[in-house]
């Protein structure tokens, strides 16, 4: 595929859905905090999702609790090598995948840059909690986490179809190192 063949940059889904979940992240995390707050639980469809108020000082599932500088780091730059990695994405599933997750990391990493307890260590606000009250089924969570797995597993599932975030497909790949090499052979 020459420069000429590419399909054009995927920049615009990108943006758009980072921005929606980076928001929708915000807006729930903000409205979770003002209903929850020395709540008991909230049962919603007949047990199968529980809304209560978590923070979280650690990573997803609550991992490294005590590491929450090393995680503010490292989330800050997982969001930069995804911004600097943007202009080249040229397949729209890709976009979306990444988009997800930069979405995602973006909203948790506001949390930890403006919550308490301060700068770098504020606690990540979980409220989504499936099948029990307390996380006991699966580890609670937000909006922002749900992106990450979503994204996550997208570009995983765009990975094993053979789809590249440049737009091409595995068949296409194949068909181009032929053709060159019997360019080579021929020349």
């Amino acid at each position: 595929m020459s420069t000429d063949d590419k399909p054009p940059r995927r920049l615009v889904p990108f943006a758009l859905v980072a921005i929606a979940v980076f928001a929708a992240d915000l807006i729930t995390k903000d409205l979770a905090v003002a209903a929850l707050d020395g709540q008991p639980p909230v049962r919603l469809a007949g047990g199968a999702l529980y809304l209560v108020l978590l923070h979280n000082p650690g990573a997803a599932f609550s991992l490294f609790p005590g590491q929450t500088w090393l995680l503010t780091v490292i989330t800050a730059v997982v969001v930069l090598a995804i911004l600097a990695f943007a202009p080249r994405l040229r397949s729209t599933g890709w976009a979306l995948g990444i988009g997800l997750v930069l979405g995602g990391a973006s909203g948790n990493l506001a949390d930890r840059l403006t919550r308490p307890p301060g700068f770098g260590e504020g606690h990540v606000v979980d409220f989504l909690s499936l099948f029990a009250p307390d996380g006991s089924v699966w580890p609670v969570f937000n909006i922002a986490d749900a992106a990450i797995v979503s994204g996550g597993v997208l570009l995983v599932l765009l990975a094993l179809f053979g789809v590249d975030y440049d737009g091409r497909v595995a068949k296409h790949r194949a068909d181009e190192t032929k053709a060159k090499a019997t360019v080579e052979e021929n020349a």
